[in-house]
């Protein structure tokens, strides 16, 4: 009953991406005056999720014969906005910080409520 427990690690994976949103956002939002900075956006967790749950990743350097898995990598804006060549909208930015702190908290709520389920059928609070 208890040999795959999926819910967790995609829990905990929601959990890094919205992370990694929260702060490419706030990168994006202090390189807003910045002459010619290009935005970067991070892929949907959909696509990030399919990636790293397919067979085994590796963790450190000599784990599974060296071959590291790869880590989300976030692509870049190209029409710019501002006349100095910036391509952030703050507002879009702001949007996505909102949307990626709804996802974290959905993630610990799906992680919190899997552990209640959990403790309760092993019978315990």
């Amino acid at each position: 009953m208890f040999q795959n427990l999926d819910i967790f690690r995609t829990a905990m994976a929601m959990a890094r991406h919205s992370g990694s949103q929260q702060a490419l956002s706030a990168q994006n939002i202090a390189n807003s005056d910045t002459p010619n900075y290009r935005a970067r956006k991070m892929p949907k967790f959909q696509d990030t999720l399919r990636n790293s749950m397919m067979g085994q990743r590796a963790t450190r350097e000599n784990h599974l014969h060296g071959q590291v898995g790869r880590a989300v990598e976030a692509s870049f804006t190209d029409t710019p906005l501002d006349p100095n060549g910036n391509s952030v909208s703050l507002e879009e930015e702001m949007v996505l910080a909102v949307n990626a702190k709804r996802q974290h908290d959905k993630a610990l709520a799906i992680y919190r409520s899997n552990l209640s389920v959990l403790r309760t059928s092993l019978g315990r609070r």
